[in-house]
């Protein structure tokens, strides 16, 4: 690795080293987390673009059941393990990118960690989460329930999966940007 400040002397031996390449395990840490952001991403989007629409187009209340359904399946399978296991991927790689890496590169890889972790998982838990939870708890045969799917939960939830779709195309974006800077020239 090529010191980005190189220190002559007694103090080289002192100074904390910063690079600007990348060790391969990181390499292929980024190269596999541009991959699951945007495998997330494509998820978000399906359900921005047409799952929530077409759900609020089904006759009488089979959108609100069919939503009360994916939001119970969801803990069961790949995308769980998806969403949550890219958690502490994340603050891996900013926490590498900061104390380890540095020029545009190493800061671009920062901000694409930062990015999932407040665009997509801190927006899930805290705006689309509570939504889903409230939803679990409602009665189908109650009036209500059909005005909160349509008045609140559906715009709102679409609202903010867009946001996490935006963010994880982003994280991802950044993230090969970051990658691109740091290979050699």
């Amino acid at each position: 690795m090529l010191p980005v400040n190189p220190v002559w002397g007694d103090q080289a031996a002192s100074q904390p080293r910063k690079g600007l390449s990348m060790s391969i395990w990181f390499f292929f840490l980024c190269q596999i987390t541009v991959v699951g952001y945007a495998l997330l991403g494509g998820v978000f989007l399906a359900f921005s673009d047409f799952i929530m629409r077409s759900l609020a187009h089904t006759s009488g209340r089979g959108g609100i059941e069919a939503m009360q359904v994916i939001n119970r399946e969801v803990f069961r399978y790949v995308f769980m393990a998806l969403f949550l296991g890219l958690v502490p991927v994340s603050l891996v790689l900013t926490s590498y990118a900061i104390f380890a890496l540095s020029g545009p590169g190493a800061t671009l890889i920062a901000v694409s960690g930062m990015i999932y972790l407040i665009g997509s998982f801190g927006v899930t838990l805290i705006f689309n989460v509570p939504l889903n939870e409230a939803l679990a708890r409602m009665d189908l045969t109650i009036e209500d329930t059909q005005l909160f799917w349509t008045a609140t939960y559906l715009p709102r939830w679409t609202f903010w999966n867009s946001l996490r779709t935006a963010a994880c195309t982003a994280a991802s974006a950044f993230l090969l940007l970051g990658i691109l800077r740091m290979a050699p020239a």
